[in-house]
């Protein structure tokens, strides 16, 4: 047997058993360990496997993620995300569909404290849902704003799954954060336009709120955002300016959380032990798929796919920009049926040695657009993380009425994209920034 049809007959595997619903970094590291033996011999493989498995999980650089995924737990079970949307909403929920767009600009604002895409969704749609219920929104609009403003949390940083491409690609995870802020404020922005034309044409779908007085929003603005602004400078400031490594930058992150928590008695002590677990459990399954995905990228190496495809892509008669709209459309369906950060880890050593070696294109752009494209399919049926997210949330609200609302919500991402392919500077000049 060819090391190609080995490695496609592995990449055929893995997804044979997804269907068959075996856990995705189990199924990597099997098909890993598997393809690997087959092609150097079964010793190297064991020893490759112990060798990825002890460097990944006894790894100080990827203890980021576990400092970063507690801080945005930390946040939840504080009620941050409640202060957030009082404020919102007392600064611009008196606009037609004011709740809805209140809802973009608070899942923005902890995005930037939380960095998961499920959380912002959870937290926003327990808070946000109820409100616009209660000023009779439109079920399909409410509950799929609240499923798109979810992927926020993933594009600002910081952000989860920036950080796991820039582990994967040996990328600057400040570069990689920083080349995300201007896109996800444009991202919010397009969100707010969607929500506002579609309350403009009908104004029953969105009813206005009532009007707050300037006192009460800046009382709000004091009880909500201020203790954010506050985490947020410290942590991703200092890591923007050079004070903290990544690492430090999320134990900083976390531990501000956890003052302003403590310091405002907003956290209880059952809260702070239901935080370490679920930020003990969600870093544990994140560290099984990066280590999962890395035996299963040494098997691709050594099946020369990742390089034959980019020889193939180097050689077709196509401009770079078909090349890529080839590998965002591969994306966009592999989202319908991946999980996220299982979809980045398992194409990242196929499509970055195309996009990034054969055709030229930023590296950190290619993040960016890969973040995009992956929050599409959290929001894409059947998968559809965050909707199914919202449907828990809302569990009287069937699934097909939260995915009829999603559309709108996704052409703003498609041309958000189509900015970011036409003017890459948009997501690079803050990082060039960085480097000066």
């Amino acid at each position: 047997m060819s090391t190609l049809v080995a490695g496609a007959t592995g990449i055929a595997a893995f997804f044979g058993l997804l269907v068959l619903r075996m856990p995705i970094a189990f199924a990597m590291a099997l098909v890993g360990f598997a393809g690997f033996s087959l092609l150097v011999s079964t010793p190297a493989a064991f020893s490759m496997v112990a060798k990825e498995i002890f460097s990944n999980f006894s790894s100080y650089s990827l203890s980021v993620i576990g400092m970063f995924v507690w801080m945005g737990f930390l946040a939840y079970y504080s009620g941050i995300g409640s202060r957030l949307y009082v404020f919102a909403y007392k600064l611009i929920g008196n606009y037609p569909g004011g709740l809805a767009i209140a809802t973009q600009a608070a899942c923005a604002i902890f995005g930037a404290i939380c960095g998961s895409n499920t959380a912002t969704a959870a937290t926003m749609g327990a808070i946000a849902l109820p409100e616009m219920k209660k000023y009779k929104y439109d079920t399909s609009l409410a509950t799929a704003s609240v499923a798109a403003g979810g992927v926020l949390g993933i594009l600002i940083p910081p952000s989860v799954i920036f950080i796991v491409y820039g582990m994967a690609t040996e990328q600057s995870i400040g570069k990689l954060f920083m080349a995300g802020i201007v896109p996800g404020v444009l991202l919010m922005l397009l969100y707010m336009g969607v929500v506002y034309l579609l309350a403009a044409r009908n104004p029953d779908l969105a009813p206005a709120g009532t009007r707050s007085s300037w006192k009460e929003r800046l009382a709000a603005l004091k009880g909500g955002l201020g203790e954010v602004l506050v985490v947020f400078t410290l942590s991703i400031g200092g890591l923007f300016a050079g004070w903290f490594t990544p690492t430090e930058a999320g134990a900083v992150g976390a531990g501000g959380v956890l003052l302003v928590s403590l310091l405002g008695r907003r956290l209880t002590w059952e809260n702070f032990k239901r935080s370490l677990l679920d930020a003990t459990r969600t870093t544990a399954m994140i560290m099984f798929m990066v280590a999962g995905a890395v035996i299963f990228g040494r098997f691709l190496a050594v099946s020369r796919v990742p390089f034959e495809l980019a020889n193939w892509a180097g050689a077709l008669p196509l401009p770079p920009f078909a090349v890529v709209g080839v590998v965002l459309l591969i994306y966009l369906v592999l989202g319908c049926f991946i999980d996220a950060l299982a979809m980045v880890l398992l194409t990242i050593p196929i499509f970055y040695p195309v996009v990034v070696t054969t055709l030229g294109y930023d590296p950190i752009w290619f993040g960016v657009v890969i973040v995009l494209v992956v929050a599409m399919g959290v929001i894409t049926p059947p998968v559809g993380m965050n909707v199914y997210v919202i449907k828990g949330v809302a569990p009287d609200v069937p699934l097909e009425v939260i995915f009829k609302g999603i559309w709108p919500f996704l052409a703003a991402i498609v041309i958000l994209l189509a900015i970011l392919i036409a003017f890459p500077q948009v997501a690079t000049f803050l990082p060039a920034l960085l480097t000066k």
